[in-house]
This record gives C-alpha cells, sequence and structure tokens, in this order.
C-alpha cells in the first residue's frame, strides 16, 4: 500500500482546510517545497498536491510553486485542482509531474476523462458528501453517487481513484474505509483513501484492506498525531 503525504496549495502556501472550506484554512508552511524534500528524506515516493485555488478558478493557480516543488525532488507526484482541459494536463506532465486528478470533469464530461486516460497517467477523484459526488471545489452536490461514478471508470484506463469522505476531511476522526474499499469494489481500479486519517491505527485498518491501494495523510501529519517514518513500513 503506498502512503501519500499531501500539500494542498492556498496562495502559494501550504495549508489545510476543515471539510473543504477555504475559509478554514490553517497555515503550515510558505516553503511548501521545503516541506515536499521533508517527506521524501523520510521515505515518501509519492507526494499528492491540490491546487486549493485551482479547484475553485477552474484552472491551475500554483503552478510556479508545483513546478519548484517538482524541480527539487524526485517524489511521483499526482496534482489535482482545476484541471479541466488537455493542455492543462499536458502542462503539468511536462513540469515532471507523474499523473494528474480529474475530479469535477470526472462527472460533468466522462467521455472527455476517459480519452485522455488513454493517453495520459489520469487518476480521477472522487469526492463524495453522504454518498454523492460533490465537484466545484466540493461547492456543489450532485444527484450521482459515488460508486455509480466509479463503476463508470471500471474499465476506462485510468491509473488510479483518489476516493474523499467529506465528512472526514481534515477532522482527524477517522477515515472511512467502507467507503473507499466500495469505490475500489465498483470500479476495480487501485483506489486510495483520502479524508480523515488521525494515526498509525487508520493505516493498520486500510492495509488490512486488500482493496485498497493507498492512503493520503495530510492533517495527522501536521498536527503531530502521525509518525510518517513508520506509517511508510507499516504499509510495506
Amino acid at each position: 500500500m503506498d502512503i501519500l503525504p499531501a500539500i494542498d496549495l492556498k496562495e502559494g502556501k501550504a495549508v489545510r482546510l476543515t471539510k473543504g472550506l477555504m475559509d478554514s484554512a490553517k497555515i503550515y508552511s510558505d516553503r511548501p517545497w521545503e516541506l515536499a524534500k521533508e517527506f521524501e528524506d523520510m521515505g515518501a515516493s509519492w507526494l499528492h498536491i491540490v491546487d486549493l485555488d485551482g479547484a475553485f478558478a477552474g484552472e491551475p493557480v500554483n503552478a510556479k510553486i508545483i513546478e519548484k516543488i517538482a524541480s527539487q525532488t524526485n517524489l511521483k507526484i499526482e496534482i489535482g485542482g482545476g484541471i479541466r482541459d488537455e493542455k492543462r494536463i499536458q502542462d503539468y506532465l511536462n513540469l515532471g509531474i507523474y499523473r494528474v486528478i480529474l475530479g469535477s470533469i470526472a462527472l460533468k464530461n466522462p467521455d472527455f476523462v476517459k480519452l485522455v486516460a488513454k493517453k495520459y497517467k489520469v487518476a480521477v477523484g472522487i469526492d463524495a458528501n453522504n454518498g454523492f459526488v460533490a465537484v466545484e471545489g466540493w461547492a456543489e452536490v450532485s444527484k450521482v453517487r459515488a460508486t455509480d461514478l466509479a463503476k463508470l471508470y471500471a474499465d476506462a484506463g485510468v491509473d488510479a481513484i483518489i476516493a474523499t469522505d467529506i465528512s472526514k476531511d481534515g477532522m482527524l476522526n477517522g477515515v472511512n474505509v467502507d467507503f473507499t474499499a466500495c469505490i475500489a469494489n465498483a470500479s476495480g481500479v487501485d483506489t486510495i483513501a483520502s479524508g480523515g486519517v488521525k494515526g498509525i491505527e487508520d493505516i493498520i485498518s486500510l492495509k488490512a484492506n486488500k482493496s485498497i491501494a493507498g492512503a493520503i495523510v495530510g492533517k495527522a501529519y501536521y498536527e503531530g498525531k502521525i509518525d510518517l517514518k513508520e506509517a511508510f513500513k507499516i504499509a510495506l
């Protein structure tokens, strides 16, 4: 199982939100590229980045910071937030990004996502509120069930699915293992749990479920609730 430390970018700074609310942002670093290097030094091979400003703007906003992170580490980086067209995908991959995460557009234009998934490394972000898909920086909740969206990408060639239970995000009250497993089983695609990881016990629970391919760790690390080095060892 992979452990993906997370950096959420807002106005060039590394922040964490609670339940995706922008006005809940807590700043943890104004030099996110240094954070990325710290993760690499701890043993990380992956890095999960979200351009929060981009998610709301509908286009990348923190590209220069992301380029700096990519140029100063050897991490496999996945990036999401505001990616709506093929040019943005190409731009990010040209910066050395390993794969892009397509969220809102995965619901609104699945034909496009299936098309680019055949050409590039693409992950689909499925963010759910009470089981229903949320889009546009979680500002809108659709009437589409998360598991139904997952089924849509079962044979589409996507590299991974990032499954986020919004009610858990930034709350430090435990990851939703069952939700993540449901997405994995519905899609048959490597599925990464996002939102709610509060400590090593969550990593152990996720690892015990063979259908789950990874876990994103954010606030738990920043708030000193989890030892990433230990998490990397358990995940092996």
